[in-house]
This record gives structure tokens, sequence and C-alpha cells, in this order.
């Protein structure tokens, strides 16, 4: 009796189909629906007929799932489509230059050589402990273009590395990427969501007691600072930077004490923007203090003494003004608000900080709750009333009397 033939190279097993030898291995190939609806093969090789089979295998299971790419692009190329035909049409101008700083900065120069479809944990996982550690003077060439050269282009590394908040948010901005992805249905599953990244602890900022706002905004109203009525706003109203700078007169009505919060004013990709407020949520309309009323009158007798003694002045309807009439730089306001904080001698603060004073302030000036809830814009009465009864005390109601007397 004769031993049954070895099978050959060439012989194919039951079911295996489009499967045969391929130059130093196999390959195999299945019929897939692509993304834009055409029909194509898409090849899958090993080094064994095995592994080839159980490659042709998945391929299979994902042609009956979907659609199916047959060429990947690199994720460089992927984010540089993602941030043009997803990022900039759909989300506000400065969310969309956050996103591309990130990509720029740190995302394409670890990750954006790998293609789309093969980027793994692993590699996610050492990209982001590798941003972690590394000094970005290095990783930029910072000090390579500056003259004269101080650290890192002489062999010094000052070892810059980024906050853990930062690495964080380029993980979010990668694993938003790669959502989309999923909905485009160019890849399965999102490798960047299935690492775990731990959560930075953000850094209290304590806020100013009212004593110490009332310091700042009567030093500001001594000095006749242009801007005291910006401060008033924000610390008594808990406006933005942005929806300050961006307040047009036309938003603003002294004689039903109110304003209307819907644009603001911010530089993106080099550009001043007076464009509307980022979600509909952001827009309201809110009850102005006497305090507020009484700061923006003034600040319309400035801003027409201002006009009448300038040479050359730019109409644009805005409250607040350089003292030829154009907008104020974001920047410069930061800069005006921190030499201010100086000048009172009170603890210094980002500007964004003093929403959390807002509270305060409002008890400090008798404002009935049910306009500190419009004006914090508390969806529930009782969250106001526990604000209240946690800055409210006879010790602090005295001292503060002072902040009413003083700025109305």
């Amino acid at each position: 009796m004769t031993a049954p033939k070895k099978a050959s190279r060439r012989t194919r097993a039951n079911n295996e189909g489009s499967i045969f030898p391929y130059r130093n291995g196999y390959a195999g190939y299945v019929w897939v629906t692509t993304p834009t609806g055409e029909r194509k093969r898409k090849w899958a090789y090993g080094k064994t007929r095995d592994e080839t089979h159980d490659k042709w295998l998945k391929l299979h299971e994902l042609a009956r799932k979907g659609p199916v790419v047959t060429k990947s692009e690199t994720l460089a190329a992927y984010l540089d489509r993602w941030l043009r035909e997803v990022v900039q049409p759909n989300l506000a101008p400065k969310t969309a230059e956050t996103y591309e700083m990130f990509v720029r900065l740190y995302i394409s120069p670890g990750l954006g050589n790998r293609r789309l479809d093969k980027l793994g944990v692993r590699e996610v996982q050492t990209w982001h402990n590798k941003l972690r550690a590394a000094c970005q003077c290095c990783a930029q060439g910072k000090d390579a273009r500056r003259s004269p050269k101080k650290c890192c282009a002489l062999g010094k590394c000052c070892g810059q590395t980024v906050s853990e908040r930062t690495v964080r948010d380029a993980w979010t901005v990668l694993r938003a990427a790669l959502n989309n992805a999923i909905r485009e249905e160019v890849l399965t599953r999102n490798v960047a969501a299935l690492m775990r990244v731990p959560k930075p602890r953000r850094r209290k900022v304590k806020p100013w007691s009212v004593d110490e706002a009332r310091r700042f905004l009567e030093s500001a109203r001594k000095r006749h600072d242009p801007l005291y009525a910006a401060y008033v706003l924000i610390l008594a109203v808990g406006l933005r930077r942005g929806d300050v700078l961006g307040l047009s007169w036309q938003d603003v009505e002294l004689d039903q004490a109110e304003l209307t919060v819907g644009w603001q004013l911010q530089r993106v990709g080099g550009k001043l923007l007076h464009r509307e407020t980022k979600t509909e949520a952001s827009d309201a309309v809110l009850p102005l203090v006497d305090v507020c009323v009484t700061a923006l009158r003034e600040r319309r007798k400035e801003q027409e003494a201002t006009r009448a003694a300038a040479d050359q002045w730019t109409d644009n309807g805005l409250v607040f003004t350089t003292r030829t009439g154009q907008p104020i730089e974001p920047r410069n306001f930061n800069r005006s608000f921190a030499a201010a904080i100086k000048k009172a001698a009170v603890p210094s603060i980002p500007v964004h900080a003093t929403r959390k004073t807002c509270a305060s302030l409002l008890v400090a000036l008798d404002v009935h709750p049910r306009i500190a809830m419009q004006i914090l814009r508390h969806s529930q009465i009782a969250v106001t009333m526990n604000v209240y009864s946690e800055v409210y005390s006879e010790a602090t109601r005295k001292a503060l009397k002072k902040l009413g007397r003083t700025l109305s």
C-alpha cells in the first residue's frame, strides 16, 4: 500500500480559495467594498499557509462587517486631512488652532510616519512615555533658532519637558482623531482609547477675597484706568476676557441695567476675530448690578472724550478700545490686568480665576439671589443659595459694604 502524497507547495486546502504561493511565502486576497463603494482586492501575506489563511479569514470577517480600506495613509497624512476637512469647518477657530498645534508639535513628530491601519497600542504608549520625558527645546529645535544660542544647541540640555496636562491634551487630540477615523470606517478600533492615561491634578488658584477685589477695583478707579469698567464686568458679572473685549455698545442697555453676551474677541492664526460665542449655552442676557452700570456710564464718557481728541478714530462699536478705536489685543489686556494687580498690591491671579470671586462680590453687593442665579447661570436656586450661605457672615458683610459705597 502506497503512502499518500504530501501536498505540493501549490496545493490549496478546502475552502481556502484565493491563497497561493508568493515569493518566499504565501499571499491571498478577498474582494471587499471600500468606503467609497468600489469593489477591490484586499491582500494578506504570510510566511506560511496557516499564517496567511488566518489573515485571510480575518479579512473575510472585516468584509462581512462593512466597508474596508484597501490602501491606508500615514497618520500624519490622515491628521492633516482631519484638521482640514473635519476640525476647521466644524469647531471654533480657537479650538481648531489648538488642535493643529498639538498635531504639529507633539503627535506628528512622534507617530506621523506610521501607517494608520498599523498603529498599535504599544506604539502609542511608547510615544506617550517619550513625550513626557523629552526636552521640547531639543525636540522642536527652539535653541537652534535663537541667536545667540543658550542651551540645547550648545550641548547643554535645559530639560524643558511639557506638563502632564499638555501630555494628556495631546493624547486627547489623538484619540479624537482616531474616533473620527472609526466614524469614517477607516479603522475598526481606537488604539489611543485603549490606553490608560492618568488625569493630572489641576493646579488650584486661590481666588481673591472680596476685600482684595475691592482694593483692586478701588485702585483702578482712582488711577482712572481705561479698563476699569472691564475689570468690574469680569469680577461682578463673571464675564470672560473674550466676552468683555468683544462687547459692543449695541449689546448694552444701561437704562434697563442689562447686557447681552453673544460675541467675543480672539486672536486666531494671526488674525483678530470678532466672532460669536463658542456655543449657544454661552449666550445670555445678564442683569447689571449698580456698580456695573456706573462703571459703564463712566466708560462711555471717557470713550467719547478720547474719540473727540483723537486725530484718527476707527468706529467699530466696541465698548473697550485703544486710543484710536481699535480692538484691544487679548494679550495686552492680560498685561494691563497684571500691571493693575501690582499697583493695587493684591495677590497675583490670572484673568480667568476672577470668575470664582464673582459669587462673593454679588453677596457683598446685596444682590438678590434670583438675580445672582441669573448672573452665575445656575440652573437651580438651591445651588445659588448654597453659595450665599458659604460666603455670608456678619463680619464679611460689614467689611464689604465699603465696596458698594465706594464704587457706586
